[in-house]
């Protein structure tokens, strides 16, 4: 059975709202009365990126009287490629700002509250309070849960979504109607196993399709119309031009959420705090911070090397795999002549690490950065993922 409408509705259209939303109240169980809830409804977006400025417009186009954004972030230019409601005058702006705008452009009555802030544990409460919905647009695990639980502890729906490479997905989470994000990913992955856009990238399209779809789910939760995807996530494919269903329960015996806990190291990002930390225990952490690999994605790498910036590149790979493909002006020293103590070449510029995928590299990086070399990073995705935006670069 589907959950009743939202919100209830506002005012009576004025003769202007009717001609602007007219395509809008035509359609079949549509009506002025779903038009006035709209004008009613309170909606926040988390995340001002590519799904929030696909699916900011066309709330601002259905008719959503205030919208919330919550971003700290701001606008790059690899960002625009996807993230078309931002523009090449808006590089430096705070996101919500840029996105503020365009709404404004598209209809002036309706109201944005901008949060310019990251959303945390110690304000998501205060953040989602007083909206009658959230749609979380963000690009991380961490996120995710924090909305959820937010979400759940406040009683509101969630519509949420996620995109990566070609792919992307959508669905609706609401305790008092069905199950929730954590029903569906009972369990975070392992931090090592998951892309971020910057990393794997992502099709524009794909972008405006799955912000279409989150949009179209905050419609049909507000005004009543439709099926809203309560217990089912929709799947899209790009490449195929496919899209699927799963269908998922909610589990019976789940831990109550009760409160907002640390999402970072929740999803393995943070190391658990000792009940006992010594000072030599701190010192260890430290060095083990100190320590920790950074990654460079292709896209980044190519930008530096097209930019003329000096970098060094260290393939760890073995000299066989070497012989079929490396990067044009790498030097060759397989890991496991590194770990018994030969070094690389000196020279200027950021020392670049990669292998095949990246797990050598990462190792690699590792025991540079802890034999003292300060300048060292490993590249995200290996000569495999190089290989796919720069292949002129990449000798056979």
């Amino acid at each position: 059975m589907n959950p009743a409408p939202l919100v209830e509705p506002g005012p009576p259209l004025t003769a202007e709202r009717v001609s602007r939303f007219s395509r809008q109240l035509m359609l079949p169980g549509f009506g002025e009365l779903a038009q006035r809830r709209l004008a009613a409804a309170r909606v926040l977006v988390v995340g001002a990126g590519g799904l929030g400025s696909a699916l900011v417009p066309y709330l601002a186009g259905s008719g959503v009287g205030t919208i919330g954004i919550v971003d700290d972030d701001t606008v790059e230019l690899s960002n625009l490629h996807r993230q078309v409601s931002h523009g090449v005058a808006d590089v430096g702006r705070a996101k919500v700002d840029s996105l503020a705008d365009t709404v404004a452009s598209i209809d002036p009555e309706c109201r944005v509250i901008r949060h310019r802030d990251r959303l945390t544990s110690a304000n998501a409460l205060e953040v989602l309070a007083g909206y009658d919905l959230v749609v979380d647009g963000s690009d991380n695990f961490p996120t995710r849960y924090l909305v959820n639980d937010a979400a759940l502890l406040t009683g509101i729906p969630l519509v949420w979504g996620s995109i990566l490479r070609f792919h992307g997905q959508v669905g609706v989470a609401w305790r008092e109607h069905g199950p929730t994000y954590r029903d569906l990913f009972p369990v975070p992955p392992s931090p090592d196993e998951v892309l971020s856009c910057e990393q794997g990238g992502v099709l524009p399209s794909v972008c405006a399709w799955v912000g279409a779809l989150m949009s179209t789910e905050v419609v049909k939760l507000v005004t009543g119309v439709g099926e809203p995807l309560l217990g089912r996530v929709t799947t899209i494919d790009a490449l195929t031009g496919r899209s699927r269903e799963l269908s998922y329960l909610a589990i019976a015996d789940a831990p109550r959420i009760t409160s907002l806990v640390d999402y970072e190291r929740f999803c393995g990002l943070e190391p658990a705090p000792s009940t006992i930390e010594t000072a030599t225990d701190a010192a260890a952490a430290a060095l083990a911070a100190a320590s920790a690999p950074r990654g460079v994605t292709a896209a980044d790498l190519l930008a530096r090397v097209r930019g003329g910036e000096p970098v060094r590149l260290l393939d760890v790979r073995e000299p066989a795999e070497a012989e079929l493909r490396r990067i044009a002006g790498s030097e060759l020293l397989p890991l496991g002549d590194l770990a018994a103590g030969d070094e690389p070449s000196a020279g200027a510029g950021t020392l670049v690490v990669y292998c095949e995928q990246d797990l050598r590299s990462r190792r690699a990086a590792r025991l540079l950065l802890e034999r003292g070399h300060d300048d060292v990073v490993f590249l995200v995705g290996g000569i495999d993922r190089f290989a796919s935006v720069a292949a002129d670069l990449v000798e056979r």
